[in-house]
């Protein structure tokens, strides 16, 4: 078999449920068409933060140790450095090295400088051609830091560009001009979606088909997905539901049901305008007789996100480069999560709150930032028709982001040098999933723990056991054989197992190089947009 075409997607601030095949009711029949002829993993973990999922996703290694620690912007002496580290490989420089034509399309978010390209651009980190923004969210119909291949560009002025759109179709045209022009060769796709990331932008027509979808509300939506992940066989029968998030109400006694359920709405439109621009790459891989050979690696960032805009009520936040002053016409914008403006259109700037994340991350608990399960589980998808087992199979076996790299470097045969520019580079933190992904036993695979640490909240997961804290808390232990919703805290029954997975935790924090909280958030620390830390 010659070496497979690479493909890799990821949503940004996506929850566990959303995709029609993981149990939710947004429309995804292309993602769900991959997901019946591919592999769907059950237990796969993202990081709670899209630049260090980004970082850890490209490189193998944990972000920590590639400068993104956090998020994109320097914040030494306190913080990290936050731009992504020359003293690791990334994907795209491996596969390059390897024969492999390299491309991007989406967002980047893993540079301090977004105004001018620096060595820690896409082009200078081994992507050859590239499409997308420099910035980490911004509107999808006017987007900041849109470049082509480095320089600026202003495609946003077309009057009917939409992001989402515009990266599918870069990239549909990447895959033509490859097999145009180097059809012996084989490609790497990147195709890092800003959907369904805030600010809540959808065209009305699309808006329009989810109207009525959501009006049963949260608490019954939540039961709904729960009942359908049974019957897919993603849950177990016996986890119950996690808890409705405490400061959300309970939808009979919810104010303003028409405004709450046109923000879903709109979430819901991006999701589907993101299923329907990766349609547009797969169409573009199967006319070109590519499709069979593609490894296909579909994920979230991080699980569904809770938060409010502005986010903790910070006064400067609207004057942040990334937030639009003005609609391209001139008109005013409408900014924030308020009843009386309906998201959607290009002259708000909203998000869906923690109301609706709670339905995305279903079943499980807390959201983007954290490390419970609703923070870092994500769908992965894989699909390879030419490499992989049985069509429409679950893996169960835990895996994270780490594991992609090694994954794709025994698919591709591509090596992974003990240098880059003559400095030694980590080895990779993660373990090949093509193993599992080909149906071996994947009740079998050795052991070992998986780490988690953003913004103080950290957690360690060893087989069964999970230990989790949401920073300044406790340490909390769960078994998630028998309660992966995290509903049963063990911490107080199991003392001895909390101190192994305490100590083990605090061995991997010093080696990878976690800054502890406690020194970045000390008295006047501020991060990189000169706002001041709040604990989480």
């Amino acid at each position: 078999m010659t070496r497979p075409d690479v493909l890799v997607i990821l949503a940004d601030d996506m929850g566990f449920s959303d995709l029609g095949c993981y149990g939710g009711e947004i429309e995804t029949p292309v993602l769900d068409g991959l997901a019946r002829r591919g592999t769907r993993f059950t237990q796969f973990y993202n990081s709670p933060r899209c630049s260090p999922t980004r970082a850890s996703l490209l490189t193998g290694l944990q972000p920590h140790q590639v400068g993104i620690g956090i998020l994109t912007g320097d914040e030494r002496p306190r913080g990290y450095r936050g731009d992504l580290a020359e003293e690791c490989h990334t994907i795209a420089e491996l596969l390059r090295d390897a024969g492999y034509g390299t491309y991007l399309s989406g967002k980047w978010h893993l540079s301090d400088d977004m105004a001018a390209p620096t060595p820690s651009w896409p082009n200078a980190r081994g992507f050859e051609r590239t499409f997308g923004t420099i910035e980490g969210a911004g509107s999808f119909f006017d987007p900041v830091s849109l470049h082509r291949d480095g320089s600026p560009v202003d495609e946003a002025q077309v009057e009917d560009f939409y992001y989402t759109d515009a990266i599918g179709a870069a990239g549909a045209q990447f895959v033509a001009e490859h097999a145009r022009d180097q059809a012996e060769n084989p490609m790497f796709l990147y195709l890092p979606f800003t959907a369904p990331h805030w600010p809540l932008h959808a065209r009305e027509e699309e808006i329009e088909r989810y109207r009525g979808r959501f009006d049963a509300g949260w608490d019954e939506l939540r039961e709904q997905r729960r009942q359908r992940m049974i019957s897919e066989g993603i849950l177990d029968e016996s986890w119950s539901l996690s808890e409705r998030d405490p400061d959300v109400p309970a939808w009979e006694a919810a104010a303003d049901k028409d405004w709450q359920v046109r923000r879903m709405e709109v979430y819901a439109a991006q999701v589907s305008a993101m299923d329907r621009a990766i349609g547009a790459v797969v169409d573009a891989l199967e006319a070109a007789g590519r499709l069979d050979n593609t490894l296909i690696l579909f994920l979230s960032d991080n699980g569904g996100c809770a938060e409010d805009l502005p986010p903790g009520g910070h006064d400067g936040f609207w004057d942040l480069r990334m937030i639009p002053q003005a609609t391209r016409a001139g008109e005013p914008m409408r900014y924030g999560n308020k009843p009386h403006i309906l998201p959607g259109p290009e002259d708000t700037y909203a998000s869906y709150g923690p109301e609706w994340a709670n339905v995305s991350n279903t079943p499980f608990r807390e959201y983007k930032h954290w490390v419970h399960e609703g923070g870092i589980a994500t769908p992965l998808i894989a699909h390879w028709p030419a490499g992989l087992g049985q069509p429409g199979d679950l893996c169960h076996a835990p895996g994270q982001l780490v594991d992609l790299v090694p994954t794709i470097l025994e698919a591709t045969g591509a090596a992974y040098p003990a240098e880059r520019n003559g400095a030694a580079v980590p080895p990779m933190e993660g373990a090949s999933l093509l193993a599992a992904l080909q149906g071996g036993d994947r009740s079998d695979r050795p052991e070992r723990p998986l780490y988690w640490e953003h913004e103080g909240n950290a957690a360690v997961r060893l087989g069964q056991w999970k230990l989790a804290r949401k920073y300044p808390g406790p340490w909390e232990l769960y078994d998630l054989l028998a309660d992966r919703t995290e509903t049963h805290d063990l911490a107080a029954d199991r003392p001895e197992l909390v101190a192994t997975l305490a100590a083990a935790y605090e061995q991997w924090s010093r080696r990878v190089g976690v800054i502890p909280r406690e020194r970045i958030t000390g008295e006047g620390a501020v991060d990189a947009a000169g706002i001041p830390y709040i604990n989480p």
